[in-house]
């Protein structure tokens, strides 16, 4: 049974180390979040799943990490200086602010109910402006990307000459961006500091329409292929009045947050509006040529763009569960095993130094290839429970009787069973098990 209420994930993640509130002995800082021990492993494990079917599984898309640092003439072209803003109105009596696209009723405050007391709206530009260098003028400004797009973009010149790919193909970026949202919310959904996956995809302009459908039919799958039930997920086109202004047609995966269903991917069909902006910007060519038919043209972009920390918190609440073992109430999340922080747990039955040496020695083995986590702190029912509620999929323990017979137990996160496995097999049996 995925969480139902947020609170469920938000409790479990800072008593188990995933997510921690920013600067919290300072009494915290609104919308930013640290990743603890077990936070960084998943959400780097999130990005290489990405990458593994973006990049590493294909052979038309290349990565790049671009600088986050930019300068204004980057936004200028992109039209984030003019375009990338939120209507803002203030509350006159209880001085609360809002994003008036967001309220369910224009005219009521929902923090203290009075009608009529908003003020204008007014717009704001949601991006981080900063000074590059020791002098604070106008020639020294730069901004904090708020997306990863344009830094693929102002390099496409740059990868078409060194990778000497052609259309179609596509250049996967992931990191940081940065928004100064006015209404952060739900934990990690909506934050100021936050991670994005994308991928711009060129093709022929002719050629759009139809990577438009595949890229929006392989995106909704890459969630369900990692462990999201389907009835979670869903594409929901933009109406007309939600495109963006760079957009021809975008459809969200969407998935069922306990607050109703919200956007985890947005796939944009861009056309050519980024690369002859810059061009004309720069005044540098953006386009292809192609030598078989003698055609030049600049081509369409299909962009999915997700963000992985969201990501992350969804994987989490649609892997949360309940259940009962030999009596006793446990809490599991059922992670996909390339998800999980650690998928492999290394559990000695005692301290005792009889075991020890053995435990380790198979730990530092499985290390070679996996992530592992080493445990010998309490009982080893109470290990176990402890692996299950962080979503370790396999449990290997040692136990006296493995001294003698050179054999250890697996055990099942989801379905509890051991499995006694010589320790020469050890690690054919946990890749068979996992699935890599």
């Amino acid at each position: 049974m995925p969480a139902t209420d947020l609170d469920q994930i938000v409790n479990l993640c800072k008593r188990r180390g995933f997510v921690y509130p920013s600067a919290e002995i300072y009494g915290g800082f609104r919308s930013a979040y640290d990743y603890g021990p077990l936070g960084a492993l998943m959400l780097r494990n999130v990005k290489n799943a990405w990458i593994r079917a973006m990049v590493q599984a294909r052979d038309d898309v290349v990565l790049i990490d671009a600088a986050i640092l930019g300068p204004p003439q980057i936004w200028e072209a992109s039209g984030h200086l003019a375009n990338f803003t939120d209507p803002l109105v203030d509350c006159t009596n209880c001085k609360n602010r809002f994003r008036l696209d967001k309220l369910d009723d224009a005219d009521t405050c929902p923090s203290c109910g009075k009608h009529g007391t908003f003020t204008e709206a007014r717009q704001f530009n949601l991006m981080f402006k900063t000074q590059a260098g020791p002098v604070e003028d106008a020639g020294a400004v730069a901004y904090l990307r708020p997306e990863t797009a344009q830094g693929m973009f102002v390099n496409f010149a740059n990868v078409l000459q060194t990778t000497r790919k052609k259309p179609p193909f596509g250049i996967a970026q992931v990191g940081k961006s940065f928004r100064n949202e006015i209404t952060p919310q739900n934990w990690i959904f909506r934050t100021r500091e936050f991670e994005q996956m994308e991928l711009q995809f060129f093709v022929p302009p002719a050629d759009s329409g139809r990577w438009y459908e595949y890229w929006c039919n392989e995106r909704l799958d890459w969630y369900m292929r990692h462990g999201i039930p389907a009835e979670m997920l869903r594409l929901r086109p933009h109406g007309p009045g939600e495109l963006s202004h760079y957009s021809a047609g975008t459809s969200d995966v969407e998935f069922r947050f306990p607050w109703g269903f919200d956007e985890l991917e947005g796939i944009a069909q861009r056309t050519d509006f980024d690369l002859k902006a810059h061009s004309e910007h720069s005044g540098e060519r953006l386009d292809y040529f192609d030598q078989t038919t003698g055609e030049r043209y600049v081509p369409y972009v299909i962009e999915p763009a997700a963000g992985a920390t969201r990501t992350m918190a969804a994987f989490l609440l649609s892997a949360y569960d309940e259940d009962e073992v030999n009596g006793e109430a446990r809490t599991v999340l059922r992670l996909h095993p390339r998800l999980a922080p650690y998928p492999v747990a290394v559990l000695p039955l005692s301290r005792k130094d009889t075991l020890t040496p053995l435990a380790h020695e198979i730990r530092t083995m499985l290390s070679e290839r996996y992530l592992v986590d080493y445990d010998e702190t309490q009982a080893i029912g109470r290990r176990y429970r402890r692996q299950d509620e962080v979503g370790t999929p396999l449990c290997v323990t040692v136990d006296f009787d493995s001294l003698d017979d050179k054999a250890v137990t697996i055990r099942d996160r989801d379905t509890t069973e051991q499995q006694r496995v010589p320790v020469d097999d050890l690690l054919a049996a946990i890749n068979d098990k996992l699935g890599f």
